[in-house]
């Protein structure tokens, strides 16, 4: 195998990208983690020719890209046309782990309150067109029904995986929520086996070289289905081994366009690393503590040529960054001028 660190490099768009358009990205990608509200929109555009905080916003406002809880019970985006398709692979996954996290914390929804709630989700939304969770809070005391924090995000979160509720207008620090029936076309019947080939096929473009365990944790699906997807795709993708580890790549593998000294500033659950379960390609596991701990927490980190060297702080106006081995920095200066014209843009 080539270098499998630059062929990542290249296939994530992270150098050399191929789009100018960040719902082509999205769609590229298939699904991008999107934990952190600020940051998800320079995860998308540092993937595209030209940068643009602006042109994000375009595209979300749109409805071109979508937010929402999707799998492992996390945030990501998902472009409109894969919208309802991975919802109809993903949901039923995603409920029953959601259900199974009410349970261990002692939550219990009956489905009278579930009903009653989605409706009033669904009509608040369509109503004002795009609302925070503040919006709802008022809508259901209007009607007569508190309840925590805690419970209402479990609403909110059965309300996405059904595909009632999707993500509204962009903000600048706060998420908000709309009607999908307003935001995303409707679709026919979509065959699940279908829609898992695009999924597994979207996944392996993007990330590769990747393993099945990558895949598995990734997708918050069973191994069965994952095995599956991988079937499906046929001829289209093969093994290579790696240090004793199989990797699935693709037979249209981008392996050129890799450009040495180049620095990434790259934002905290981004899925250069979050997309993989052993990031120790691009990490060394004495610095893991660097990039994210045990309970899920990513930070912000650079990447020099691929590899996870330091990190950095993105909502300062000077650019201010810590390494943990003896990279050279001299041309730091150039991803960080290519973060600030981003958020001008």
């Amino acid at each position: 195998m080539i270098n499998p660190v630059a062929i990542r490099l290249l296939n994530q768009q992270l150098v050399a990208p191929q789009f100018s358009d960040p719902a082509e990205v999205v769609s590229y990608m298939g699904a991008m983690q999107a934990q952190e509200y600020r940051m998800m929109r320079w995860a998308v555009e540092m993937r595209t020719r030209k940068p643009s905080a602006k042109t994000f916003k375009k595209a979300f406002d749109s409805g071109r890209i979508i937010r929402l809880h999707l799998m492992r019970g996390t945030w990501q985006l998902v472009s409109a046309e894969d919208y309802w398709p991975f919802i109809t692979l993903c949901g039923p996954k995603s409920i029953a782990v959601t259900k199974g996290w009410m349970s261990s914390n002692k939550i219990s929804i009956p489905d009278d309150e579930l009903f009653r709630v989605r409706d009033i989700l669904a009509q608040t939304a369509a109503d004002k067109g795009s609302v925070t969770k503040e919006d709802i809070v008022q809508a259901l005391e209007e009607r007569g029904l508190q309840m925590d924090d805690h419970r209402l995000s479990y609403h909110i979160r059965m309300a996405e995986f059904t595909g009632t509720l999707c993500s509204g207008d962009l903000l600048p620090m706060k998420a908000t929520y709309a009607l999908t029936a307003n935001k995303v076309k409707s679709q026919g019947a979509i065959d699940r086996d279908e829609a898992l080939m695009r999924f597994t096929r979207k996944y392996f473009q993007s990330r590769q070289p990747a393993t099945l365990e990558d895949f598995v944790w990734w997708s918050g699906l069973n191994v069965s289905d994952c095995r599956k997807g991988i079937a499906l795709l046929g001829d289209s993708i093969h093994v290579e081994k790696w240090k004793g580890r199989e990797f699935y790549l693709t037979d249209d593998c981008r392996t050129r366009g890799f450009r040495k000294g180049k620095f990434l500033l790259i934002p905290p659950y981004d899925e250069y690393l979050i997309g993989y379960k052993s990031r120790d390609i691009v990490l060394p596991p004495e610095h893991r503590h660097h990039a994210h701990n045990n309970s899920g927490i990513f930070q912000p980190v650079i990447a020099y040529d691929g590899s996870i060297c330091g990190n950095w702080s993105p909502f300062k106006d000077d650019y201010q960054a810590t390494f943990f081995d003896e990279t050279d920095t001299k041309d730091i200066t150039e991803a960080w001028q290519s973060y600030m014209d981003y958020r001008k843009k």
